[in-house]
């Protein structure tokens, strides 16, 4: 499987907990932080719910 960077660049303050809680199952714990994930299904889902506060890069 690929390999994707997944980047916080906008804060959850103000957020729906569904939001922040999807965040932190992806790995990401602050703004900047960035995690290296499995380009599966369940992942790029999760990265759908939360592309607006995040930045991807393909590897």
């Amino acid at each position: 499987m690929a390999k994707i960077k997944v980047t916080q660049i906008r804060s959850v303050i103000g957020r729906p907990e569904r939001q922040r809680l999807t965040l932190r199952s992806l790995g990401i714990r602050r703004m900047h932080h960035t995690v290296e994930v499995e380009a599966t299904p369940d992942v790029l889902g999760m990265i759908a719910k939360v592309h607006h506060l995040v930045r991807i890069e393909e590897q």
